[in-house]
């Protein structure tokens, strides 16, 4: 499938700047102001709006940033494509694609959770709705703080566990909370080690019932 960049995307896919976000606050695009989205944020996180942050929709960190993907990229196209493969080649960042899966945009969900998982090895959080997306990005920032005000030293012995959008992805899956999913990711540190675990691996970990559910999460039938 041709994903060349698009004449309509920026030019400059990622900002340089934005190395700096203050403990609890997002780095918000311009374009998301006065959306559902932003609103959500409001007594939660301290949001700051800047233009100019190319293909990033939010900055949750110096290391960690979300693309968002709606409900009508979904539907209209292959745009989303283009975006998150010049995003991908274009940045040293840990990006985390938020996917709104939709009753009608379900239908394209399988195809563009194998296109970002398995293809372009990145981390996909689906959501019912921009209100569940703020919540889900509040989640995040909360989650990336706590990492970062931790020990570096204790940090680094903690197996797979230094990318909150990883951990926050993983306990998306149904009957996986975060004790599990911390268990699950220090036997398959990456999204894409979890996805092809066989049922057999995921039961020695996890137990049966949740095996099942984590096999049927990541099946094509999905």
């Amino acid at each position: 499938m041709d994903v060349s960049p698009s004449p309509s995307v920026t030019s400059t896919p990622v900002r340089a700047g934005a190395n700096t976000v203050p403990y609890g606050h997002v780095i918000v695009n311009e374009k998301w102001r006065g959306s559902e989205l932003a609103r959500g944020f409001q007594g939660r996180i301290t949001v700051i709006f800047e233009d100019g942050l190319g293909l990033v929709d939010f900055h949750i960190s110096k290391r960690l940033c979300v693309l968002y993907v709606s409900e009508a990229d979904l539907v209209v196209g292959n745009s989303y494509k283009r975006k998150l493969v010049r995003f991908r080649n274009a940045s040293t960042l840990n990006g985390i694609v938020v996917v709104e899966r939709t009753q009608l945009s379900k239908q394209y969900f399988p195809a563009v959770q194998k296109f970002v998982v398995l293809e372009l090895g990145m981390t996909l959080l689906p959501v019912a709705s921009q209100t569940e997306a703020s919540q889900l990005i509040t989640q995040l920032v909360h989650e990336e703080s706590r990492e970062q005000g931790r020990n570096p030293f204790l940090r680094r012995r903690r197996c797979g566990l230094s990318d909150a959008g990883v951990l926050a992805s993983v306990q998306q899956i149904p009957g996986v909370g975060r004790v599990k999913a911390t268990s699950l990711l220090r036997h398959f540190p990456s999204i894409q080690q979890l996805s092809d675990a066989s049922p057999q691996e995921l039961e020695a970990v996890t137990g049966r019932a949740a095996a099942q559910q984590i096999t049927a999460f990541f099946s094509p039938t999905h």
